[in-house]
This record gives C-alpha cells, sequence and structure tokens, in this order.
C-alpha cells in the first residue's frame, strides 16, 4: 500500500474523507456518511477548512455537508451534482435493485441549501488541485490532481485484491465508469486516492482497467 502524500491526511467514516493542507489554504474532500457526523463535526472543527469538495452527491459521501454548511463552510461540487444535495432529486443506485428504497434514503439525508454551493468545472483550480471530471459512477463526479496525487471519489474503490470499480449496479453509467478508469491510466499518476480504502498505485489502477478492459 503506498503511503499517504505529504499534506494529506484522512479519516475513513465509512468514505474516506481527506484533509489536504496547501500553501493556498486548507481543503477537506468529502464529509462521510450520516452515521459518522459526530466524527466528522469534530474533523471540522479541529481542521477548520477553508472550503469542503464534494466529489459527488451519493450519501456516503454528502453525509455531513449539511454541518458544514452550517458553520458556513463553501461547498464546492460539479453543477450536475447539486440537485441531488438540496433534493431537487432523489435518486440513489443503491440499495441495488430498490430505486424507490434509495428515493427514501435520500429524502430522510439532511439537505443542503442552495446559497452554499459553488459549482465548480474540470480544468478550474482549487487551492491548487486541478478538478478532474470522472464520470460514471455519477453524471457529475469530479476528483482533484496535484502533483501525480489523485484524489479519485468512487471513480476507483480500494480493496484487499488492489483496484476495482464499484459494482455495476452502483454506477449511473458503467460503460462510462469503466472508461474513466482507462483515461485515468494514462496519466502521469504517483499515488490515487480513492473514496473507499487506501492508496492505490499506478500499476494497481493498469492492472484493473485490463481486467475490465
Amino acid at each position: 500500500m503506498s503511503p499517504l502524500p505529504e499534506g494529506v491526511t484522512v479519516h475513513a467514516l465509512y468514505a474516506n474523507v481527506y484533509l489536504l493542507h496547501t500553501p493556498e489554504g486548507r481543503v477537506m474532500v468529502d464529509s462521510g456518511s450520516l452515521a459518522h457526523t459526530p466524527r466528522f463535526a469534530r474533523v471540522l472543527r479541529d481542521f477548520r477548512p477553508d472550503a469542503l469538495l464534494l466529489t459527488h452527491a451519493h450519501v456516503d459521501h454528502s453525509g455531513g455537508a449539511f454541518l458544514a454548511a452550517r458553520s458556513g463552510v463553501p461547498i464546492l461540487t460539479h453543477p450536475l451534482e447539486c440537485p441531488l444535495l438540496t433534493g431537487q432529486e432523489h435518486h440513489l443506485p443503491y440499495p441495488a435493485g430498490a430505486p424507490r428504497v434509495g428515493q427514501i434514503i435520500s429524502r430522510l439525508h439532511p439537505k443542503v441549501p442552495p446559497s452554499a454551493l459553488r459549482a465548480v468545472l474540470p480544468g478550474e483550480h482549487v487551492y491548487g488541485w486541478e478538478v478532474l471530471p470522472l464520470p460514471g459512477h455519477s453524471r457529475g463526479q469530479i476528483g482533484l490532481l496535484r502533483g501525480g496525487v489523485l484524489i479519485a471519489g468512487d471513480a476507483v474503490i480500494s480493496g484487499p485484491n488492489g483496484a476495482h470499480l464499484p459494482r455495476p449496479a452502483y454506477n449511473d453509467d458503467h460503460a462510462q465508469a469503466v472508461q474513466t478508469l482507462r483515461l485515468l491510466t494514462e496519466l502521469d499518476l504517483r499515488v490515487i486516492l480513492p473514496g473507499h480504502g487506501g492508496p492505490l498505485t499506478p500499476q494497481q489502477l493498469r492492472e484493473r482497467a485490463r481486467r475490465d478492459g
């Protein structure tokens, strides 16, 4: 397993929450699940981020976002993810094969007021990190790239046997998720920080892309 790069710390709050310490400021990436909000609240208080970036709006990554909004922290995400965060839309890919249950889960989660959201697009920079498009798992999933370090959301996840894609039923567009993984193997990366599990190497990414190719 690759070590975390300098300036990056992680808290596993079901999904990984990354804390980025940069010369430009402090950025928190994702906010964990609703069940972990007490721990997230402590991290939020201690880290005092300048911004929270959500890779995508699924509830295991955005569960604590409402707390950041209450604290006045700007929440950055792709415009396609905003309707789920504000409650204008309610569609989740899980539980697999049970869309009505997914809608209920979405409706039960605290929402983020539109005034707290700031749209970011691929190619923009957030405190020195480049916003990268990673669609497939969700329509507007994004990641962050800096110095060969990629924070990948659920474009790839880590397990005991290396890199994996989320199950097809959990992807908004599985074919696009596979294509995104292939594109990532073409980048000059040093380490990949996934939404779940530990750091991955570029070789592990290439092995997964070959298996899913």
